[in-house]
């Protein structure tokens, strides 16, 4: 991009069985797209592209028609299966590598306010910024559980060594050669706001608040968000090996100073009682144990599938 053009800019968006949000989606997009264009803040040449990741309904059908109404401004990238929200946007992304001066991620519900976009292009245009990250402003639109569950996350994952961006998700803009970084990380435990934030490029962030969904309904139950926490943790740091470790070498102190205890008591002749509190100290080490294989058995899981060093996705049709 000179200094004086306007960037083109490739609006990501992943799709997973979305037939009830991709219209209203492809209308509000295309308006602002519209709007940003008229105004000079992007190039005309600017487009939207739906990533279908393996949608089991009319997903990829209306994606078809929204791009043979708008050749050229909307685009279309159907994947072979589902490989998860992650997977998707990242194929979205490297697809587009050389085709566009910077990509902006969002989701297909648009609670990703697309009024700050604009903002996001300005500190990429005028300030030379290669990522900026769409920030919530607030979460008062959650309920009081997913609040407080939120920013326990942000503290523990801190506390362990993972460095996220509070209360950001996948809303971004990514410069084409962040982009480009970002392809060199071949892992397949992805976890792409831990990951971005590592890429070492000018930051920036933007705030925006978080909008109600309108159209069908999440895809990020409780138990998808629970294991997109353990491998945010997991793929970003070893600290929780280290904790369980040190927890190990207390217990083992504590070991030390109860056989002390115990053989004392030998010696001076009482009777070693309390097997209450014996049963307790093995419930409580064999709970421990548990623990730490849980902990190191999920390390060695991510071990894995990274050795055997499988497709992320895999791309089935493409248009325009």
């Amino acid at each position: 991009m000179s200094a004086t053009s306007t960037p083109v800019i490739a609006f990501v968006v992943p799709c997973f069985n979305e037939e009830a949000a991709i219209p209203q989606t492809a209308r509000e997009l295309l308006d602002r797209q519209g709007a940003l264009s008229a105004n000079g803040v992007i190039s005309p040449q600017s487009y939207i592209l739906f990533v279908d990741d393996g949608s089991a309904d009319r997903t990829w059908a209306l994606i078809e028609e929204a791009c043979a109404a708008h050749p050229g401004r909307i685009r279309g990238l159907k994947l072979a299966h589902n490989v998860g929200h992650q997977n998707a946007l990242l194929a979205g992304l490297l697809t587009q590598i050389g085709k566009a001066d910077a990509t902006i991620s969002l989701d297909a519900d648009l609670q990703d306010d697309v009024a700050a976009v604009g903002a996001m292009v300005e500190e990429f245009g005028e300030r030379n910024v290669d990522i900026v990250f769409g920030v919530r402003e607030n979460r008062t639109s959650d309920s009081g559980f997913k609040r407080g569950t939120a920013d326990l996350y942000y503290r523990l994952a801190d506390w362990l060594g993972a460095r996220v961006i509070p209360h950001h998700a996948d809303f971004r803009l990514m410069s084409d050669r962040a982009v480009r970084a970002l392809s060199s990380y071949g892992e397949v435990n992805l976890f792409l706001r831990g990951l971005v934030a590592q890429l070492g490029f000018k930051t920036a962030i933007v705030k925006f608040d978080r909008l109600p969904r309108l159209h069908g309904e999440t895809k990020y139950t409780l138990s998808k968000m629970a294991g997109l926490a353990i491998d945010g943790i997991t793929s970003l740091s070893i600290r929780p090996i280290r904790i369980v470790a040190a927890f190990g070498i207390l217990l083992f102190v504590a070991f030390i100073g109860m056989a002390a205890w115990v053989l004392g008591t030998w010696l001076a002749g009482d009777t070693v009682q309390g097997w209450t509190s014996v049963m307790m100290l093995f419930l409580m080490i064999s709970s421990f144990q548990t623990f730490a294989i849980a902990v190191i058995g999920e390390y060695v899981g991510k071990t894995y599938f990274e050795a055997k060093a499988r497709p992320r996705y895999t791309v089935e049709k493409e248009i325009n």
